[in-house]
């Protein structure tokens, strides 16, 4: 029998990726360009204003007894507000992922309204519910605790605007780990605390303390809604956001203003040191 000669198979050529060289420098450039223009150069000016004058400037009127008092306001009001963050988080990201019933979706949009309405209708919101002529305005006039113009006004404005932030960083988790180890744990008699603690909890915990770390740089930053439904009264319901614009509207002081805003500012960098250290820790 002849032998039979088989011709190799022509070379398939890989199919050619679209040249993205060019447009990558145009990239970097327009993103630099970005961040520089509304991020660096903003910051780099409030760094050089607070310490113009010099650094006993800045020790100065961070240490006056109103600039104080709003730094303490600042913490109480934030404070209140993460711990409730996290627990009514915690439990709303459970009810959504782990529970289907009517009405979860419309939740799912509620949790998200904070995101796209204005801080200041939110405090309008508060002022006509919780206000002398708002729904609970009257049964709440004669009790000693009162929400508008007070801390708790101050604390529920900040809760809900900084709620979702808890919220979505937790839900995506558990959608993922699904119910599986649950289950095991309630065949094999646990009860529904021992799954949290044991479970559910180890979890979502690097999760949850992004979000949480989320919601302090929020919560210490959050102006409008917080203007609204504080009064701002300087010494009782100021915090250092308020603070800022009263000394740069009222008081002509900027010095002062922008040594408080560099607290601030410090503080949101090590909210975004923080949260990038744990999201390097997040599982993929």
């Amino acid at each position: 029998m002849a032998d039979v000669a088989i011709a190799p198979a022509p070379a398939v050529r890989p199919a050619r990726r679209p040249d993205s060289t060019r447009a990558a420098p145009v990239l970097r450039t327009v993103a630099v360009l970005y961040v520089g223009i509304l991020v660096l150069v903003p910051l780099a000016l409030i760094a050089y204003r607070t310490f113009q004058p010099g650094l006993g400037e800045f020790l100065s009127a961070l240490s006056r007894p109103d600039a104080v008092h709003a730094f303490q306001v600042t913490a109480a009001v934030a404070g209140s507000a993460v711990v409730i963050d996290v627990v009514f988080g915690v439990a709303v990201a459970i009810l959504l992922a782990r529970y289907r019933f009517p009405g979860r979706r419309l939740l799912s949009a509620f949790i998200d309204l904070p995101v796209a309405v204005s801080p200041i209708v939110v405090g309008l919101a508060l002022v006509l519910v919780y206000g002398p002529n708002g729904w609970f305005g009257g049964s709440l006039a004669g009790s000693p605790l009162q929400v508008i113009n007070a801390k708790p006004g101050m604390v529920l404005a900040t809760v809900f605007v900084s709620l979702p932030l808890v919220v979505r960083a937790v839900v995506p988790v558990l959608d993922q780990a699904g119910v599986e180890q649950e289950q095991a744990a309630s065949s094999l008699g646990a009860n529904s605390v021992q799954r949290f603690l044991r479970i559910t909890l180890p979890t979502i915990r690097v999760a949850l303390a992004y979000g949480t770390v989320l919601s302090i740089a929020r919560c210490l930053g959050e102006f409008g809604a917080v203007l609204v439904v504080s009064g701002n009264v300087a010494g009782e319901t100021e915090t250092a956001t308020l603070r800022i614009g009263n000394l740069i509207d009222q008081e002509q002081d900027t010095q002062s203003a922008y040594a408080i805003a560099f607290v601030l500012v410090l503080a949101a960098l090590a909210a975004i040191v923080v949260s990038a250290y744990i999201r390097r820790r997040r599982p993929a």
